[in-house]
């Protein structure tokens, strides 16, 4: 039994001159009916720029229970909740035992208070896998940028693919939806927009089955009402100290300079500004095979002072993050590698509390890791790279014990700003000026 929202969020007023479609029977509309003229379904989509977006955010919908309910029927109308074992929380559960409270993450017995009629079923990761797997298939079908975010959930950038399959994006999608529920038994929610943060806004709004528009024009205005936790990054610690500071909505942020927002929050700052705004520049990227992003260099004559290292090791540290913030991806594990004179190669390694595209903290890291190697030993590569890698959304929130950081990743994003408009070699740090090259 598939479960159905009740309308599509439209978020421009319907007119004659509106475009739209059911996505039931794919007939086009025209007007403000609530109601599909050929085959009287409600699910439409309407926008005024409906035929002109091509990145998508793609979420199946309470994928596990999902899941478990496809392989038994008779859990179709029931509370079903995936968790339990050693963790004992939440992993996930179906919308109707969300509508008595549960949540993800949420300890497991605080979930069957809330709703102690629910089955729970432990997760089968290896069932889970396989059917994230044939969702993946059907969306590189599709085109073949599809970035994954986790086993049920990608971006997928679908501009040019309109010769392919003779429609434009928005009706390509709402095919591959229908297609996902008669082939795999799953439903999945779309969120249609102009860049990755609102297509992942929108994908959330109409959930199950949802099919949402958020386009260019409306985005100022769609973002000021709703709360900062609603920007990517921003969790319950940056949210508390925004809080702190008088900022409730995103529409708040919007009226505040991108310098003072920098000047208060660091890095994380920029991102407030230009997200709040609805700016984002980040590409769909086809990353889900890369492991890691690292940069190395092998020297012409073995090197063994540290102070000789350093510079080599921020440089390196700044080519990785400047490849990690191109590709809007993130790092949580920073990676020394290092070759001695004699060939033995060196690996170390450091998980960080949060995922990072700094090349501050990316080298400040290593730096760390490399005091530790320096007792003398000829090496004649080195190499700094990052792993586990995800989107840039939750990267760097602010350091509240590192009170310095935000500085640094402020000057950051500045000597950022200088490089792109001016290249590379326009600003060095004192590390790197007049020290060697990593070239």
């Amino acid at each position: 039994m598939l479960q159905c929202s009740i309308f599509v969020l439209t978020m421009a007023p319907a007119s004659d001159k509106t475009p739209g479609f059911c996505r039931d029977c794919l007939a086009e509309q025209r007007g403000d009916a609530r109601r599909c003229h050929a085959c009287g379904s409600p699910r439409l989509v309407r926008h005024k720029e409906l035929y002109d977006l091509t990145l998508a955010h793609i979420d199946c919908d309470a994928f596990y229970a999902a899941v478990e309910k496809r392989d038994n029927p008779e859990l179709a109308d029931k509370p079903v909740i995936i968790g339990g074992g050693k963790r004992g929380v939440v992993s996930t559960a179906c919308y109707i035992a969300r509508i008595h409270g549960v949540r993800s993450a949420m300890p497991m017995f605080k979930a069957l208070e809330a709703c102690p009629q629910a089955i729970v079923i432990h997760p089968d990761m290896e069932k889970y896998v396989k059917v994230g797997r044939q969702v993946r298939a059907l969306m590189q079908d599709l085109t073949p940028l599809v970035q994954p975010l986790s086993i049920d959930e990608a971006f997928l950038e679908l501009g040019g693919t309109e010769r392919l399959h003779h429609d434009p994006p928005a009706r390509t999608l709402a095919k591959f939806a229908r297609r996902v529920e008669k082939e795999i038994g799953i439903t999945v929610s779309v969120g249609l927009s102009y860049c990755k943060f609102l297509a992942k806004v929108a994908s959330d709004l109409q959930k199950p089955r949802g099919f949402s528009v958020i386009g260019q024009e409306e985005a100022v205005e769609f973002l000021a009402p709703r709360p900062v936790t609603t920007i990517w990054g921003v969790g319950k610690a940056l949210a508390a100290t925004l809080e702190a500071d008088g900022i409730r909505t995103i529409g708040q942020l919007q009226q505040m300079e991108e310098n003072d927002l920098m000047r208060r929050y660091g890095s994380i700052g920029q991102r407030l500004s230009r997200l709040s705004r609805g700016i984002d520049d980040r590409e769909v990227h086809i990353n889900d095979a890369a492991k890691s992003v690292s940069a190395e260099t092998t020297f012409f004559d073995d090197i063994s002072r540290h102070d000789d290292l350093v510079p080599i090791l921020r440089n390196l540290s700044e080519k990785v993050s400047w490849r990690l913030k191109k590709s809007g991806i993130a790092g949580q594990t920073v990676v020394l590698k290092m070759k001695t004179a004699d060939f033995k190669s060196r690996t170390r390694n450091r998980r960080l509390e949060d995922p990072t595209q700094l090349a501050d903290k990316i080298f400040r890291t290593g730096l760390d890791l490399l005091e530790k190697e320096t007792d003398g030993t000829k090496f004649r590569l080195i190499g700094i790279g990052v792993t586990d890698l995800g989107d840039a959304g939750r990267a760097d929130p602010p350091d509240l014990i590192d009170q310095q950081s935000g500085r640094r990743a402020a000057a950051e994003a500045a000597m950022d700003k200088l490089r792109d408009k001016f290249g590379k070699g326009t600003v060095e740090t004192g590390y790197t000026f007049g020290g060697k090259s990593s070239k």
